[in-house]
């Protein structure tokens, strides 16, 4: 008879559980779908690199790029990133790609679409701006004018 024990699997979640809840929660792969689009072929989206990427990041873990997967060896990356995905699908080629996609998207524009939208959902409040003055630039067109004053 086999033991319950040998049956369960342990893998380390750290932060990535709460980074992927609140990128679940903010729609951005579905909102990253919508942009660059899906292939049924594909195993790994450029949606769910771009979380991988994220919740890397977010890690302060500083490795090459060909180290990626590395970092999600032993982690519930199923539970994190989604069924099917293992670290070996992470590897330096597609995110290179993805990266590539998402600048040819304009990243400041989606970047503001994204944080719209998160801010939106989250109920953030966007009526008071706040304005860094001190990184004005002007230009002085004609110094004879200003001469005269």
């Amino acid at each position: 008879m086999k033991s319950v024990a040998s049956s369960i699997r342990v893998q380390d979640l750290d932060h990535c559980g709460l980074v992927a809840g609140i990128i679940d929660q903010m729609g951005l792969v579905e909102q990253i779908n919508q942009q660059l689009g899906t292939h049924p072929q594909e195993k790994l989206s450029a949606s769910v690199a771009l979380k991988a990427m994220i919740i890397n990041g977010k890690g302060l873990v500083s490795a090459p790029q060909n180290l990626f997967e590395r970092f999600f060896v032993g982690k519930a990356t199923e539970h994190i990133l989604g069924e099917g995905i293992e670290p070996k699908l992470l590897f330096d080629d597609r995110l290179g790609r993805v990266l590539e996609q998402l600048y040819e998207l304009r990243l400041t524009q989606l970047f503001v679409k994204v944080a719209l939208e998160a801010a939106s959902k989250f109920g953030v409040n966007r009526q008071s701006l706040h304005l860094d003055s001190s990184s004005f630039h002007v230009d002085r067109g004609d110094q004879t004018k200003r001469s005269s004053l």
